[in-house]
């Protein structure tokens, strides 16, 4: 019979703080194994130092690198990977011979510790139980006795070797947050902090539950003096400042104002596909609103609050932004590629039909749409007259998206398809094929553009016979081709501008 394996969580660092559970395992145990940094001593070992057995062995598993510079042919991730394949052996080895072994875990196990890498290579061959230990943040929390989250307040436990950008945009988005991982990237979490508004709250806590335990504002700490044992506690409540976590708001009365809302084409992804036009408006917005990854890709800095939502609420949102514009506020409805191509500016224009919006002046900024981006990768198939349509049948029936697709190929022009497929709909791609084989060649020049602009960008050239619809997902933008439209040698694809 083999071993039995645990992972053993210790606590924050008070050794008071640890179960009892886990007290009696460390003293029961055959082998102890517990990891080291670089020329350091083993602060789970001290820990549970008082608790080990004289008869136990020891295992120190001492981390090759910790910085992320390595002579290692794999680099950092090649060198960690291998330091636990050889510490897995190396706690196997015992296990195999039927002892107890117990790897000890600063915190929680799972939570951020090094033992999970122990657990992925051994948990299916060795009877394995994970004992949970107190978390830092939960000491943290106590030291500063200021409540993180109640009722229904959200809480968010960040790395601070997050983008910068990121962090701030998840710190404006939550109500509570821990942030980990300090130490070197402390600059940039204050920064983050700052920019998403949730720094005059913020609190800087050090060795949280050990003696030099330390804690103070984050805006008063010296980034060279901040060790890699702190974090930073954010109260949710500081997100409002209601002390009694209470979350109803008195609407205001809409004064007399000139009410303008903005509607802004974010492009199809990158940076530099935004228009300075929209940089600068959305620069100067105080809410913007929108579809949740649209929502995010927009910075975030101090004063600047999002109203995130679902890919099938335009409506809904719509509102919220004349609303807002209503009551004087400065606010911009964000939508990727060009607003006005199947995206909010007409769904907001509806909703503004509403008598009640009269005075919301709507002024939208126009943007790179999808099919720009797949056509200018492609060469130039839009050069001449072309269509666009949307295969989604949300909004419409499909018989008129049959129609108009019937329609666009007997004109012989260049077609461009949105929303070709999704999860839900996998069948129109392939109905919308056969509709226009019986109207164009099957050798039609096809464009297929997928993430066009990201970094998972694919683009591909085929035949409206050799097309696979199995092959196409909604990050997919189709351009079909007219009879005139060619393909070069090098493979760029164009349409006349003339029709012989």
């Amino acid at each position: 019979m083999t071993g039995h394996f645990y992972g053993v969580g210790l606590g924050p660092g008070d050794p008071e703080l640890m179960t009892l559970k886990a007290a009696r395992l460390i003293a029961g145990a055959d082998v102890i194994a517990f990891h080291a940094g670089v020329g350091k001593q083993s602060n789970a070992r001290r820990i549970a130092s008082g608790l080990i057995p004289k008869t136990a062995l020891e295992e120190e598993l001492r981390y090759p690198v910790t910085t992320g510079r390595t002579e290692h042919s794999g680099g950092y991730a090649g060198a960690m990977a291998e330091f636990y394949e050889q510490s897995a052996a190396r706690l196997a080895a015992h296990l195999e011979l039927g002892r107890t072994v117990v790897l000890l875990a600063e915190g929680d196990p799972l939570f951020y510790g090094s033992y999970m890498y122990m657990h992925d290579r051994l948990s299916e061959r060795f009877l394995t139980e994970v004992v949970p230990g107190v978390p830092a943040f939960a000491a943290a929390t106590a030291a500063v006795a200021s409540p993180l989250v109640r009722q229904t307040d959200v809480l968010t436990i960040l790395p601070g070797t997050l983008p910068e950008a990121e962090l701030a945009r998840r710190l404006a988005d939550t109500d509570g947050a821990i942030i980990m991982k300090l130490g070197r990237t402390f600059p940039a979490v204050r920064s983050a902090l700052a920019q998403a508004g949730r720094l005059e709250h913020a609190l800087y806590v050090e060795r949280a539950s050990m003696p030099e335990q330390r804690w103070l504002p984050v805006a008063d700490v010296d980034p060279a003096t901040v060790p890699y044992f702190s974090l930073i506690v954010v109260p949710g409540d500081s997100l409002h400042q209601e002390p009694t976590g209470r979350r109803a708001h008195a609407q205001p009365e809409p004064v007399e104002h000139t009410a303008e809302l903005l509607v802004v084409g974010l492009g199809p992804g990158p940076e530099g596909w935004i228009t300075p036009e929209a940089t600068t408006a959305l620069r100067e917005v105080d809410h913007v609103v929108g579809y949740a990854p649209y929502v995010n890709r927009v910075p975030q800095r101090a004063g600047l609050t999002r109203h995130a939502s679902g890919n099938t609420v335009e409506l809904d949102r719509a509102r919220l932004a004349l609303d807002l514009a209503l009551r004087g506020e400065k606010v911009a409805v964000v939508s990727g590629g060009d607003a006005g191509v199947f995206g909010m500016a007409s769904a907001v224009h509806e909703a503004a039909a509403d008598p009640a919006y009269a005075e919301v002046t709507i002024r939208v900024l126009p943007g790179v749409s999808a099919v720009q981006a797949v056509a200018a990768r492609a060469g130039a198939p839009i050069g001449a007259d072309f269509a666009v349509v949307s295969l989604s049948d949300r909004l419409k029936p499909w018989s008129v998206v049959e129609r108009r697709l019937r329609a666009i190929a007997e004109a012989d022009l260049v077609l461009a398809i949105y929303n070709p497929a999704s999860r839900s709909r996998t069948d129109q791609i392939v109905r919308a094929q056969k509709l226009l084989l019986e109207h164009k060649s099957a050798a039609t020049v096809v464009v297929v553009g997928r993430d066009i602009g990201r970094e998972e960008e694919s683009l591909r050239v085929t035949t409206l016979a050799e097309l696979d619809p199995e092959s196409i997902d909604m990050k997919c933008l189709l351009i079909v081709g007219a009879s005139t439209t060619r393909r070069t040698a090098s493979g760029s694809v164009w349409t006349p501008r003339f029709v012989d």
